[in-house]
């Protein structure tokens, strides 16, 4: 086996080192513009994205787990890379639900680092994720998972921008009789939000949130917001989201078609949606 070497940026896709780096059975953490894919032994294990709620997020918005569980374990074993673990043992959250719940995190934020399938920043032989091991998933299997949505979102509506520009409602039209959750999701829709951050409010998967929006947007009902035209003088810019790390240890507490594991994907939908 090749043993990978600390790599700087290239222009290397994503996808193609994912693959190379499966191919030697290698471990450690792949950032992208958008966020960082966490191997070990060749599997994906984690993936992280600015622009998706992450597992604790996930947790104790839905009321899985209460906020003090979730820190608690970080403080006791975030440095340990052993998080999901101690939240098992501690018995604060049974095994199958951490599962499902990071399933959904992983190939939410899968979707977000593969879409465009940019270019690799660097690749850190060795480092882990401080969540822990909780299940690996084939590179295969992420490839094509992402790969599936986004064509699906295509189809619903092709206009991407949908997935990161703040979302405002059309001014003069009606009310709609919509489906619960898609009502849910317009109530969110307040030109402020992203998809990512509706998500967050609704205490529900990036994934799902974006296909009610594109179904929002292809009926009429939802708009990426306009810029605001810039007078003089020009406002500082907002300070950009603080970066997803790549070493190990948490951020500081704050004040359709069928493929491999597609029983899998919809054991996760399910679960969720009863949640």
């Amino acid at each position: 086996m090749i043993t990978p070497t600390r790599t700087a940026r290239t222009d290397e896709p994503a996808s193609a080192l994912l693959g190379t780096l499966a191919a030697q059975g290698a471990s450690g953490a792949v950032s992208t513009e958008a966020g960082i894919v966490y191997l070990a032994a060749g599997h994906v294990v984690h993936v992280e994205s600015a622009l998706t709620p992450d597992v604790g997020d996930l947790l104790t918005h839905s009321g899985a787990l209460a906020p003090d569980g979730w820190w608690q374990a970080i403080d006791q074993a975030g440095r340990r890379c052993r998080v999901g673990r101690q939240l098992v043992d501690s018995g604060h959250l049974a095994a199958g639900a951490l599962e499902l719940c990071h399933l959904g995190a992983l190939f939410d934020a899968a979707y977000f680092v593969l879409a465009h399938d940019g270019p690799v920043l660097r690749f850190r032989p060795g480092v882990s994720h401080w969540l822990g091991a909780v299940r690996a998933v084939p590179v295969d299997t992420v490839l094509r998972e992402s790969r599936r949505r986004r064509e699906l979102l295509h189809r619903i509506w092709p206009e991407a921008t949908i997935d990161l520009a703040p979302l405002a409602r059309v001014t003069g039209t009606g009310p709609a009789d919509l489906p619960a959750r898609r009502s849910r999701t317009l109530a969110q829709v307040d030109g402020v939000r992203t998809a990512a951050q509706i998500a967050t409010a609704l205490a529900c998967r990036t994934f799902h949130t974006l296909v009610e929006l594109r179904r929002l947007a292809a009926a009429g009902l939802v708009v990426p917001k306009a810029p605001a035209l810039a007078t003089a003088p020009v406002p500082a810019p907002a300070p950009a989201p603080a970066p997803v790390s790549a070493e190990p240890g948490p951020a500081p507490r704050p004040t359709a078609p069928d493929e491999p594991d597609t029983a899998l994907l919809r054991r996760l939908l399910h679960a969720l949606e009863a949640l």
